[in-house]
């Protein structure tokens, strides 16, 4: 066995070992990985690595992040992130995955982490270990890394006579966002919600977004809530859309949202959320998935059910 350097021309060998080891559960598609783990300029280069036998084949890899981008965002620079690290089941107990974790520490390290986090990287896939994991958790464990909380994906599939209708709510309005108030949505991120929300939708508008995915609530022409909706349509694969491939029908997403602290305690939340799953429904998506949440019962209110479950996991070093 070798390590070689991350490498995009081994993309098809590690999507393939990737379907073969977890493709039942969570699906890979080459342009997701593509998007998600070789043009997201803050890979870590060193610290990610392929694992090859010695015939040349794939049989484990890591994916190690650091933010590097040069945007002023409020984003850690001292957070390093394992975005996915896999061996071939037939390949496991041989030290490999040991091998490409301590490598992987060791230049996270070097570039400046003092902590790092299972998943939950900028253009993630998962907000910790997928719950069912046992081993791959125990193994983590082994290594010093920390259970540190439980976040859950939720679903529900809606029924022709299912209807969500948009909120009516005296003194606001609720729409779809409009190219020309771009600027105004992001201000209000800025203010509101600085942090990886607002580095999302800077990237949404930089590779071409047109506002399609954005659900807002207006009151006196100020933006004071928001909430992600996305399709198959949409311009980038979004992480409530990840595992669309494990359904017939379209799937939709729903999330992030958020309310302007000064106008919580109203109702805006819901209804909100209600508005972002009516313009889904209008435009035929029946399957709506809520990622990387908490908030179980709040979305339970909308008939929303856990689907996935992760347990988050951190490293001091």
């Amino acid at each position: 066995m070798r390590l070689e350097p991350w490498n995009e021309e081994r993309i098809e060998d590690i999507v393939q070992l990737w379907n073969q080891e977890i493709g039942a559960s969570f699906p890979m598609r080459k342009e997701l990985f593509k998007q998600n783990s070789f043009t997201d300029e803050n890979i870590c280069s060193p610290a990610s690595m392929i694992a090859v036998d010695n015939e040349g084949h794939v049989i484990g890899f890591v994916v190690a992040k650091i933010y590097q981008e040069i945007e002023k965002i409020d984003m850690s620079r001292t957070t390093g992130w394992i975005q996915v690290l896999l061996v071939s089941r037939k390949h496991r107990n041989h030290g490999i995955g040991s091998k490409l974790l301590a490598n992987a520490e060791t230049y996270l390290k070097a570039a400046g982490a003092n902590q790092i986090l299972l998943g939950r990287d900028p253009w993630h896939y998962f907000p910790g270990i997928p719950d069912k994991m046992e081993e791959t958790k125990a193994w983590f464990a082994h290594k010093g890394y920390e259970n540190n909380g439980t976040e859950h994906d939720m679903i529900r599939k809606y029924n022709v006579n299912d209807e969500v209708k948009i909120p009516k709510i005296g003194g606001v309005e609720f729409s779809v966002l409009e190219l020309k108030d771009k600027e105004l949505f992001l201000d209000f991120l800025h203010h509101c919600f600085p942090g990886r929300w607002e580095y999302e939708a800077i990237h949404y508008f930089q590779k071409g977004g047109t506002g399609r995915e954005l659900a807002i609530l207006k009151k006196e022409e100020r933006i004071i809530g928001f909430c992600r909706m996305n399709d198959e349509k949409s311009l980038l694969i979004a992480q409530n859309v990840y595992w669309a491939p494990l359904f017939k029908e379209s799937l939709g997403g729903i999330g992030p949202l958020g309310v302007d602290e000064r106008e919580r305690g109203q109702g805006y939340g819901l209804a909100i959320v209600e508005a972002a799953i009516s313009f889904l429904r209008q435009r035929g998506i029946s399957r709506i998935v809520i990622d990387w949440t908490g908030l179980v019962e709040f979305y339970s209110l909308l008939g929303y059910d856990i689907w996935k479950t992760y347990a988050a996991h951190k490293k001091e070093i």
